[in-house]
């Protein structure tokens, strides 16, 4: 046994050695929020466990608030090796090709992160990762963000209130579905770009869980938030498959290591750092925050419920079902 444990741990030595003998392998991770959003934190961490445990073999460089790439341009980036890491809104992958993802746009289909996470940590969110290799993709994690709040200049207590508003949404045709079900006119723009439109009147108001509404002082330039939860706000870490292929085993099986580490991290801190997020812009003095009565958000469940019908024939009745499956949501019983 002695003997076996030395071969080891020369081994060991040895894959240590040769790869800090060479340079460094350079991973670039870019992503468009601020440093201290749940995924700017994450992506912070996974540098820092990603650095220790190849003990220098890999240098993670971490661009934030799309200092690298914006968001239209990141995941051909990608796709060409320019980038090696993002994380992605899930609302991404359906321009991209890959519709499924767009299940997580649906309005009101989680009650919550448990229900989410039997999801995302469950066969059905390993399926829905699978389908991104064909595009030259390697899905690793799912991330959270948080849960999405409704702001405007004006009082929003029904959905007849966000009527005729110019809302800014992520490119996803489900989210187009889901503003003109609420007969708002869905505007698709760049997160970089939204404080400055709210802030001239080019948009009326958005979603956002309370961190990016925070941390991009987009609650100085809306004067109401309402509490509505309406819809999910995640992240899938992707990387280029024909890069995370060609590492060398003992490095890509640290950094799985330091992904799966920095995943738990990230799904730990994001409602906590949502709840900081809402009571600094309540303190702020800036913004109104109105919670919905349960009468008041039954009402919004049942505005948006036909979302989900709509949306079938385009991201598939069977996934859609599966998810209803996993976390018991039944729309017919609203």
């Amino acid at each position: 046994m002695k003997i076996r444990a030395l071969l080891l741990g020369l081994i060991a030595a040895g894959i240590t050695a040769t790869a800090v003998a060479a340079d460094p392998i350079v991973i670039k991770f870019s992503h468009v929020v601020a440093t201290d959003t749940p995924k700017g934190k994450a992506a912070e961490k996974f540098k820092e466990l990603a650095e220790k445990y190849t003990s220098g073999a890999v240098k993670v460089e971490v661009y934030a608030n799309s200092t690298l790439y914006k968001d239209k341009e990141e995941m051909e980036a990608l796709q060409l090796g320019a980038v090696q890491l993002l994380a992605p809104s899930l609302a991404k992958f359906g321009p991209l090709g890959v519709r499924e993802f767009e299940a997580f746009d649906l309005p009101y289909i989680f009650d919550g992160y448990a229900d989410l996470h039997k999801v995302t940590t469950g066969p059905v969110g390993q399926m829905m990762l699978s389908k991104l290799e064909a595009k030259g993709i390697k899905g690793l994690a799912f991330w959270d963000n948080g849960f999405k709040s409704f702001s405007a200049n004006t009082p929003i207590k029904t959905p007849d209130d966000l009527k005729g508003k110019k809302m800014r949404i992520q490119s996803s045709k489900v989210l187009e579905e889901q503003m003109r079900e609420l007969k708002s006119l869905p505007q698709v723009m760049a997160f970089s770009e939204v404080y400055q439109a709210l802030q001239t009147g080019v948009v009326d108001g958005t979603e956002n869980p309370h961190s990016n509404l925070y941390t991009q002082k987009m609650h100085e330039v809306q004067k109401n938030v309402t509490l509505t939860e309406h819809g999910y706000l995640g992240y899938a870490v992707i990387t280029n498959k024909k890069f995370w292929d060609g590492l060398p085993s003992a490095v890509r099986t640290e950094l799985e290591k330091a992904m799966v580490e920095s995943t738990e991290y990230a799904n730990t801190i994001a409602k906590e750092e949502n709840d900081k997020a809402l009571a600094a812009v309540r303190a702020s003095g800036k913004t109104e925050v109105y919670q919905l009565t349960p009468a008041e958000k039954l009402a919004f469940k049942k505005a948006l419920a036909p979302v989900h019908k709509k949306m079938e024939s385009r991201i598939g009745a069977d996934l859609i079902q599966s998810i209803y499956k996993e976390t018991g949501f039944d729309p017919s019983k609203l």
